[in-house]
């Protein structure tokens, strides 16, 4: 479906931009990355989603690349579609805005600067899980109602990452979730829920309502609690992760029956490729290498 541009605030976005289709315009980012023609992905998928109505495959993504590489300008590519490549940017920019930048590791006392994908999976190294596309499907616990996450499954007590840097939003108990955690991205657009944590010990140590995370920090352990009134349940059937990805254009969006929440299922399998290595102390869980989000300068060094 395709919406036009409008000044309104933006009540709707269908993310439906495929996996393949996701690697390739991030890699191309990446590749001309400094040079005289950078090609961001977010550029070319928004150039690709007005000629297909958001499909964006693969094709579609390939030739909207290479037409940029030319130096023609979207509006110049586009013609009479360019109506609704301002919806699209902006609807894209939302989803993917935080993804992808400079970020800074520090590993043998160097530290190493990198631009690239800097979300994390928010599976820890090292651990195995599964996933399938289940965004919209039924669930029926005190209502029918749509699924509006990704379940991955993995073992009881599996470390949870934060896949992007934020501010502690929510925690505590939900008769849908359980033991749960909400963090808003640093630019307020993107709230990250993730859902069903471990019984006992859902959260790692130290964290609370307030705080700010860097992507790639554990922030709790996978569980299967949830669909109870009473607390520290295990009523899922099966240990996973609940992790959804909620759109905030305007703060009257949030906490409301006009919740934009959309699909992560390939988005997930985007950052299966960039996962954070972590070790537990005695001083709780951290991550192996120390890491800083230099599109983000005012944060602290995580270690």
């Amino acid at each position: 479906m395709i919406i036009p541009a409008s000044a309104e605030t933006i009540k709707w976005v269908s993310f439906d931009v495929p996996y393949e289709s996701l690697s390739y315009a991030m890699q191309q980012d990446i590749d001309s990355y400094g040079k005289e023609q950078h090609i961001g992905w977010i550029e070319s998928l928004s150039v690709a989603a007005c000629r297909t109505g958001g499909k964006c495959g693969l094709s579609s993504v390939k030739k909207a690349v290479a037409e940029l590489k030319t130096g023609k300008s979207p509006e110049e590519l586009l013609g009479g579609v360019y109506k609704y490549y301002e919806y699209y940017h902006a609807a894209y920019s939302a989803v993917l805005g935080g993804m992808l930048g400079t970020y800074a590791i520090e590993k043998d006392g160097q530290q190493i600067v990198t631009y690239g994908l800097k979300a994390f999976s928010p599976v820890a190294a090292g651990y195995g899980y599964s996933h399938s596309a289940d965004f919209g499907n039924s669930r029926s616990f005190v209502f029918q109602r749509k699924h509006l996450g990704n379940d991955i499954m993995a073992a009881l007590g599996t470390p949870i990452i934060a896949v992007e840097g934020g501010v502690v939003e929510a925690m505590g108990w939900n008769r849908y979730g359980g033991w749960r955690i909400g963090i808003r991205s640093f630019d307020s657009k993107r709230y990250y829920y993730y859902a069903h944590l471990q019984k006992d010990h859902p959260y790692a140590e130290g964290i609370s309502e307030g705080d700010v995370v860097q992507a790639g920090d554990v922030i709790g352990f996978m569980g299967r609690t949830g669909y109870s009134d009473k607390e520290n349940v295990n009523n899922i059937s099966a240990v996973h992760l609940h992790f959804g990805m909620q759109l905030v254009f305007d703060e009257s969006q949030k906490e409301a029956t006009s919740e934009i929440w959309v699909d992560v299922y390939d988005i997930v399998r985007l950052l299966s490729t960039h996962r954070s290595s972590v070790k537990k102390s005695e001083n709780g869980w951290t991550r192996m290498y120390p890491y800083r989000d230099l599109d983000a300068p005012y944060l602290s060094e995580n270690s």
